[in-house]
């Protein structure tokens, strides 16, 4: 699995004009899910976002996590995420699963977050177009990937 995380003080997704996932402070986890992913890396992930220590504490250090905020999530599917372009320039999308691996995934990882991080996930809906918008709080973004845990 690979997200792109970024710290908000608000976030939304809509679709077809009707807003399906609101939050404030907390995180927008864009995350793309490959054909080799388990549910290892749903587990190991879920544990890295929840407590990550990202967001500020009274003297403006980041050591605190979502959870000691009391924060919520955002998370969107992101196929992109995966994107391959060495060669030409259409991207490929090989390594990003179907959506018979990838949904399954997609909701058990939402489930898994949320239950893990006690913390509120709203969402966006697989496949679908969306339009996400937010305010990136630092600016605070970062890349995980859990087949390179760096």
């Amino acid at each position: 699995m690979r997200v792109v995380i970024q710290r908000t003080t608000e976030a939304s997704v809509t679709i077809e004009n009707k807003v399906t996932g609101q939050i404030g402070n907390g995180l927008v986890v864009l995350v793309g899910i490959e054909e080799n992913d388990t549910d290892e890396d749903i587990e190991w992930l879920s544990r890295k976002l929840s407590n990550l220590r990202i967001f500020s504490d009274e003297n403006g250090l980041m050591n605190l996590s979502i959870q000691d905020i009391k924060g919520a999530f955002l998370v969107i599917s992101q196929f992109t995420l995966h994107a391959k372009t060495k060669k030409g320039n259409r991207p490929s999308f090989i390594h990003a699963a179907k959506p018979d691996i990838a949904i399954p995934l997609y909701e058990k990882f939402k489930k898994v977050l949320a239950a893990v991080s006690a913390c509120k996930v709203e969402s966006g809906a697989f496949g679908a177009d969306m339009k996400v918008a937010l305010v990136n709080d630092g600016p605070v973004t970062i890349t995980i990937d859990t087949k390179n845990k760096e």
